[in-house]
């Protein structure tokens, strides 16, 4: 094996969650044109779907896997259906929503529904995949969180307390799983140009913060796409409860002009 073909994921099957547009999106194609068969999440089919068929009409191998992070049972019924036909051999965990309010505008049950949508389903879906992972004594599980995990901003306390536990879970569930062949990282990213970020990273505050970038400049969303593919494949196969940070150094960087 060359190291090229370790990052080949040939007959592997990869779930991705948030998979309609953004970071998912790219990271789903990215796993699909090294050949994995991808099952693309999002809340409906009808939402989904044609980025199945986009991946497909490329002769990739794709599915959808329809449910809502936050519907418990939908989500065990889409993948118990899925596993009833495949293994799932890798899980990203991308979906995260946000809620940009103060403090005093945040209720307990706003942050507690965020919370369990960013937080406790990632956890929920994981249990779902695991057992087959262990049974295979092989996985990657791979869940996205943020840099504001460690670098807080005001108007955000639910969003970065659930992304600093998921980053956390990762490393709970790395001490446990590494010893039965499955792997469990995260990856953060930082300043993304997605479809959600492109009003505010165009306003006058989001050249405040591009100024905040050693780079100079705000990542395009195909940029995840490699963090992705190497914790997923072989070629991280010594890498276990690692956090991937990729935001151009804004996290190695005190400050910037």
């Amino acid at each position: 094996m060359t190291i090229l073909d370790a990052f080949r994921l040939d007959g592997r099957v990869a779930l991705i969650t948030g998979a309609a547009r953004g970071l998912g999106w790219e990271i789903a194609t990215a796993l699909a044109e090294t050949g994995a068969h991808v099952l693309l999440n999002g809340r409906t089919a009808e939402r989904i779907q044609p980025r199945v068929d986009a991946l497909r009409a490329r002769g990739l191998s794709a599915d959808a896997a329809p449910f809502d992070m936050a519907d418990r049972n939908g989500m065990e019924q889409a993948v118990r259906a899925a596993l009833a036909s495949r293994s799932i051999d890798i899980l990203i965990n991308n979906v995260g929503e946000r809620d940009r309010r103060a403090l005093d505008d945040l209720s307990t049950d706003d942050f507690e529904r965020l919370i369990d949508v960013d937080l406790n389903a990632a956890f929920a879906l994981a249990k779902l995949v695991l057992p087959g992972m262990l049974d295979r004594r092989a996985g990657r599980i791979i869940m996205v969180t943020s840099i504001a995990a460690d670098l807080a901003t005001p108007r955000s306390a639910s969003y970065i307390a659930a992304k600093g536990g998921l980053a956390a879970l990762v490393r709970a569930m790395a001490a446990e799983t590494g010893v039965h062949g499955v792997t469990c990282n995260a990856i953060a990213p930082g300043f993304f140009m997605t479809e959600t970020n492109e009003a505010m990273f165009n306003s006058p505050a989001g050249t405040r913060w591009r100024e905040r970038v050693p780079m100079r400049r705000f990542a395009e969303p195909r940029e995840i796409a490699g963090a992705a593919l190497f914790l997923a494949s072989d070629a991280a196969s010594y890498v276990n409860g690692h956090t991937l940070v990729v935001d151009g150094g804004v996290s190695a960087t005190f400050m910037m002009p």
